[in-house]
């Protein structure tokens, strides 16, 4: 069985060209803290509380890479156990301390599964 822990980061779709605009809206009109660093396909990241909140360009497309992610106590149990129910699951590029993969519902939305290591998180 899958263990959950918490709700780890929400990630929103913006327009391509307005991360300039996403960045003024959330840290000076929001006043969310932007956290720093290269972040995958360019996103933005911002804590809010003990989650956080990544915003990316994307191209209005069938598929989008608007997701939820939840961290979980063990991410390989979790892989098993939707591969056993037949979930296929998707990689992504790479965050430094964390592991990761994603599924999709069976209506198309994306959700990501993580995993912290050790002493990262």
């Amino acid at each position: 069985m899958i263990q959950f822990k918490r709700l780890d980061h929400i990630l929103i779709s913006i327009p391509e060209g307005k991360t300039a605009q996403a960045r003024t809206f959330y840290s000076q009109v929001l006043g969310l803290r932007e956290i720093p660093g290269e972040h995958p396909k360019g996103a933005i990241w911002f804590q809010i509380a003990d989650i956080e909140l990544h915003l990316r360009e994307e191209e209005v497309g069938q598929y989008s890479s608007r997701h939820p992610a939840f961290e979980v106590t063990d991410l390989e149990t979790a892989q098993q156990e939707l591969k056993q129910k037949d979930v296929a699951l998707e990689y992504s590029t790479e965050i430094d301390g964390r592991q990761r993969f994603f599924i999709r519902d069976p209506f198309g939305n994306r959700i990501e599964f993580l995993q912290y290591q050790t002493g990262q998180k």
